[in-house]
């Protein structure tokens, strides 16, 4: 995606109970209650299933990971996922 994209002109690239992969550590930006800012949320390579799809400043997806382990929910953007396939 380059600067000026809305990915919004586009069709989520993940659908509604996809399992997926983070591709970074991903902390908390102060959105996440109960946990101090700066505090990880999920590790690269945690996995997950994707429970709702929402927007996030009318320009990207915004992407509910609830990763099983933790029992967290997460904010995540797309470009921090990746699909997992099950072999």
């Amino acid at each position: 995606m380059k600067l000026g994209d809305v990915e919004l002109d586009r069709e989520p690239a993940f659908k509604l109970e996809s399992k997926v992969r983070v591709r970074k550590k991903i902390r908390n930006d102060g959105t996440f209650p109960g946990k101090q800012v700066g505090e990880t949320l999920a590790n690269k390579g945690d996995e997950g299933y994707i429970i709702s799809i929402g927007t996030y400043l009318q320009t990207a997806y915004i992407y509910s990971v609830h990763f099983l382990e933790t029992n967290n929910v997460v904010g995540c953007l797309g470009k921090e996922l990746e699909l997992v396939t099950e072999n």
